[in-house]
């Protein structure tokens, strides 16, 4: 694995931290309904996406998740100004303003969306992978999952066939603990849910997904098995959500005392931890790097707010490939 040096841990801080705060701004622009739809933030969860970025290649490999989706493709390398002008519906967004909150997507970064469908990509994790296999091509696919998603039964036939075709991908759930407002411990019989990966005889673990260092071991070990031809691994990634659900959850179904412990091992905290400790940075770089960090996300908004909306013609354009489709009964004015 890649040496995880003074300069990692200040970019892991900038850039978790501008993850946290470009979600912050989303969740206020969402109150003032400048965003619409349904809004699913990541707060709390920044260790998994730091810590894969770590042990990717990100000139070959690729990833795919499910609908919390917002700051996977800015780690890969998407103009975060394009993703929130996509939440605003704008026509500078990744999809033209049409994809919105849950369908980020960006093929030029190998970033594979964005899925509002439960389970639904894990199969097309598998899918991408037996591309590069056919194609022998040393990429690998890094498929993500919230815990809800694992009961679905798209998840046991993709394991089946990705062990059976030994395809180089690796299964991430994102444990965060509740599948929207339902805990673990109410979904099936166990709460280990990386033991699903035993009955396939699949290379599994629980990891502490709230330290980034972490979760960068597990995943080189993981990716490292993919590339050179050990096949799938499935990893409980075991972390936890500061907000709720979407924007819509009452969050009834946990206390404040819950949350509040976990905001203890933060994952932004224990990054500042190290680089104090460490005397990385000094205060007065540190501020200078929260500075930065405002900046951005303002610039972003900026964008977002100054950029025009699609033209109506646009939604039409991008549905039916065949210009004189016979069953249009009007165009667009």
């Amino acid at each position: 694995m890649k040496k995880i040096t003074k300069d990692i841990y200040l970019n892991w801080y900038e850039e978790m931290l501008f993850w946290r705060k470009f979600e912050d701004k989303l969740a206020q622009v969402y109150i003032q309904q400048k965003v619409r739809g349904f809004l699913h933030l990541y707060n709390g969860q920044e260790a998994i996406l730091a810590g894969a970025l770590h042990a990717m290649d990100l000139t070959k490999d690729r990833m795919i998740t499910a609908y919390r989706n917002h700051v996977q493709p800015i780690g890969m390398g998407v103009d975060p100004k394009r993703v929130m002008a996509e939440l605003y519906g704008k026509g500078t967004g990744t999809s033209q303003g049409l994809g919105g909150s849950m369908h980020i997507f960006s093929k030029e970064h190998r970033f594979y969306g964005g899925h509002g469908i439960v389970g639904g990509q894990i199969p097309l994790g598998a899918g991408l992978a037996f591309a590069d296999k056919y194609n022998k091509r040393d990429s690998v696919t890094l498929t993500f999952m919230g815990d809800g998603a694992t009961r679905q039964g798209s998840l046991h036939e993709t394991f089946n066939l990705a062990m059976l075709w030994n395809l180089p991908v690796v299964f991430c759930v994102e444990n965060n603990g509740y599948a929207m407002g339902t805990s673990v411990e109410r979904t099936a019989n166990h709460t280990d849910i990386w033991k699903l990966g035993l009955g396939y005889e699949m290379p599994c673990g629980p990891v502490d997904a709230m330290n980034p260092v972490k979760v960068a071991e597990a995943m080189d070990e993981a990716i490292t098995r993919a590339r050179t031809g050990g096949g799938p691994s499935f990893l409980e990634l075991k972390t936890y959500r500061y907000r709720g659900h979407s924007m819509s959850d009452a969050q009834k179904y946990r206390t404040k005392d819950e949350v509040a412990e976990y905001q203890k091992i933060d994952p932004i905290t224990q990054v500042l931890d190290t680089i104090k400790e460490e005397n990385y940075a000094t205060d007065q770089e540190i501020a200078e790097i929260d500075k930065r960090v405002k900046d951005r996300v303002a610039e972003c908004q900026k964008f977002a707010e100054e950029s025009p909306f699609p033209d109506k013609n646009v939604m039409y354009d991008v549905v039916y490939d065949q210009e004189n489709y016979p069953f249009l009964s009007h165009k667009p004015q």
